[in-house]
Formats: C-alpha cells, structure tokens, sequence
C-alpha cells in the first residue's frame, strides 16, 4: 500500500504543518463543530455514529487526535498507518463507505472555517483541502482491501448478516452473553482472539438505527460467536446504555441481530510462545476470556497470568470458568482484585487484592516484565496500568491495549 503525498507540492505540507499549534489548540472545538454541521446537514448518518459518544465528547476527541497526527506527519503519511489501520477497522465494522469521504472532507473544511474565522485564510483552506484529499484515499485504500478480505475469507461476508440469538446466559448482576448463530446455518468466519463484531438494532419509536460493536468472549473455531454485554446504568457523567439496556431487557433467545463479520487489530499474538499477562477491569475481561480460552486451547505450554479488577463478586464475570481453566493448568494462574468487596466475597475468599490493581501488586506476582502485557477496561485503569508498566520498564512493543468506543490517549 502507498501512502506518497507527491500530490502535495511542498508549499502545501509547509502550510499544513504550520497549523499544527493551532490543532493542538482549537482541535477539539473544530471537531466538535464538525459533527454538528455534517450530522445536521446529513443526519442519515445518525444510523452509523454512537449517539452517546458524540455527547459526552469522545468522539469529537477522537478524531481531533488523527487530525492532529495526519497534520504533523503529513509529509509522511506513513508514521500513523498503524493509526489509520485501527480506524479502519472500526470503519469497516460500521460500513463506512467511500462515497461518504467527500460528505466528511466538505464539513471539516467548513469546521476549520467556522472555529479559527479570519485566521482560516483561503490558502490554508484549500491546503486543507487538499491534504484531506489524501488522507481520505488512504483510508479508502486500507479499507477497500479490508472489505475484500472480509467478504472473501471462508465463512466470511459483505455487509450486515442475519444472527439468532441461540442462548442468553446471566454473566453477573451487570453482564449478560448472547451466543449468536446465523440464520442462514451456513458457516461463519474465523477470527482472531481479541476482536469484535458490530451489531445493528433497530428500537421501535427510534428514528435511527443504533450499531455498537462488542469483543467476541469466546475462543475462535466454533459454530457461534458470544458477545457478553455489560448493561449500562446512567451515571453523572454519561446517559443510561440505551443498547446495552435494550440487549438485556428485551432481546430474547430467538430474536434476530444484524452483524457485521469480525474485525480489530487488538489482538493476540499467536506467532509468539513468551509468557502472556491478560489484565482486564470489569467488561474489558471479554477480549480476554477469548485470549485465555485460545491459549489455553492451542498453546497448553504458554504461561499465562490472568488479572482481573471488578468492583465485587456480584459484578464480577466468568470468575468460575476462569477458576477452573486455572485449576487444572499448571500454566495459568489467575488472581482477582475488588474495589469493595462484599461479606459474601470475604466469606468465600473470591479475592486476593481489595482496592486497586498498581505497579507493587503487579510486581508480586509477575516477577519479571518481559512477558507480553494485553490490557482492557475502563480508560482510567489503563492509564494507570499503561504508566505503571512503562515505568517498570516493559518494552513499549509488549503493551497492548484497547478501547471500548473511540480511541483515546493513555499519555
């Protein structure tokens, strides 16, 4: 894949690279901006963005942060195609299309123009321009190639697929697995242990279609996929889970979900035979329980460290299955930390470290950082876990991490 900017004569990329203070500055307001006027303007696309992250924000950040990062590496575009690469995935999930680029490119023009005012001269306007021009066909490249591979690999498809949902089992007071078959009862995809498919709904008395994607919780190779969903309360700083809610309340063994095929670039390196140390903090553990199960299932010999934060026993997933695997492996061990454990959960003694996972606890139990760390759950705990790992000095190549929504910054 290429990702020249020869297009660009060298005035454009000194002009583009200029602005990168004032990205930094007003980035935000501009993408902020930016959604409000394409999705007024096209509120179509209502039936592909996450209603509540463009409320509370994390999305308008989100893509503030890679229009900072194409501006500063625009005259190599190659640094962010990890970047790209991830976005892509979540595009493909969504079914993003190219004809929609344009629809984008036009309103973030008109964004810039409408935050920086007289400051958005015309030169740096159709700078901008044309750089959207090509980042956009980056995008459009990187994921033209990703839905050729989806809907060519055996099981695979285009588009939205039809799911029944074949069992609805209670993870927890808060979470809850659906295992999905296809209504089709032809075959469906591999995967890879750590990814993640969207699923499509359509509410009665809702104007738009809600898609969200959930990591698959179980290992690949079997008949079905299980997503397990936490139900989302509302809290002081976010709406109530408005999907997630309408998952556990009213969608019932038998009902039908649209799908898109798996997709993610958080994923576990099968390639490698290290020891692996799998830390999740509430429903970040369902990327990890994949981990666990594909290791546990086609690496017997890999040593694997299973940590995992929950607020207590009730909220707390899959303890038992993790147990088990536990139990009858010399391999794994597993360790289990509660904010504010319950009596129940002292009687029981469920727990082995009551507060918070740190640096200190981690230490204590992995004794040398030269395993490969995966990690998952709230954006706090990862950055603490990100900074506490960075400072017991694990290559930053063996961190890995993933966001629930868009993509965030753990510096």
């Amino acid at each position: 894949m290429t990702t020249s900017t020869t297009q660009l004569d060298t005035k454009t990329i000194e002009i583009i690279k200029s602005t990168v203070p004032v990205l930094e500055q007003h980035g935000e307001a501009i993408t902020k901006r930016f959604y409000e006027m394409m999705l007024g303007n096209h509120p179509e696309l209502l039936n592909v963005f996450n209603h509540a992250n463009q409320k509370q924000g994390r999305q308008p950040k989100a893509l503030a942060n890679t229009v900072y990062a194409a501006a500063k590496y625009i005259d190599n575009l190659g640094a962010i195609i990890p970047v790209v690469k991830q976005i892509a995935h979540k595009h493909r999930s969504l079914q993003i299309k190219a004809e929609q680029y344009p629809i984008v490119g036009k309103h973030l023009l008109l964004a810039i123009k409408d935050v920086l005012g007289d400051a958005a001269t015309d030169e740096i306007i159709d700078a901008w321009g044309k750089a959207y021009g090509v980042i956009a066909d980056v995008f459009i490249q990187v994921e033209k190639e990703m839905y050729e591979e989806a809907a060519a690999k055996k099981g695979g498809w285009d588009g939205f697929r039809k799911f029944s949902v074949d069992r609805k089992v209670k993870e927890s007071d808060v979470i809850t697995s659906f295992y999905l078959v296809p209504v089709d009862g032809e075959e469906i995809s591999n995967f890879l242990p750590g990814q993640y498919i969207s699923v499509r709904i359509n509410m009665e008395g809702e104007e738009y279609t809600h898609i969200r994607q959930y990591s698959l919780s179980d290992q690949p190779g079997k008949d079905y996929y299980r997503i397990s969903v936490k139900k989302e309360t509302a809290l002081a700083d976010k709406p109530e889970g408005k999907v997630s809610n309408f998952l556990h309340d009213d969608v019932n063994e038998g009902d039908i979900l649209e799908v898109t095929a798996p997709a993610g670039d958080f994923v576990l390196n099968m390639n490698e035979t290290s020891p692996v140390v799998l830390i999740s903090g509430g429903v970040g553990l369902t990327p990890m329980i994949s981990m666990l199960n594909t290791i546990n299932e086609t690496q017997p010999e890999r040593k694997v460290t299973f940590i995992h934060a929950a607020i207590n026993g009730n909220t707390h997933a899959m303890h038992e299955h993790v147990q088990e695997i536990a139990s009858q492996n010399d391999h794994v061990d597993y360790y289990v930390c509660y904010e504010k454990p319950t009596e129940e959960d002292r009687n029981a003694k469920r727990f082995d470290k009551e507060g918070y996972v740190d640096l200190a606890w981690i230490q204590s139990i992995v004794k040398e950082n030269n395993a490969s760390f995966y990690f998952c759950g709230p954006v706090p705990f990862m950055k603490t876990l990100n900074s506490a790992l960075k400072e017991w000095g694990v290559p930053s190549e063996n961190i890995h991490f993933e966001f629930f929504g868009p993509a965030d910054q753990l510096n």
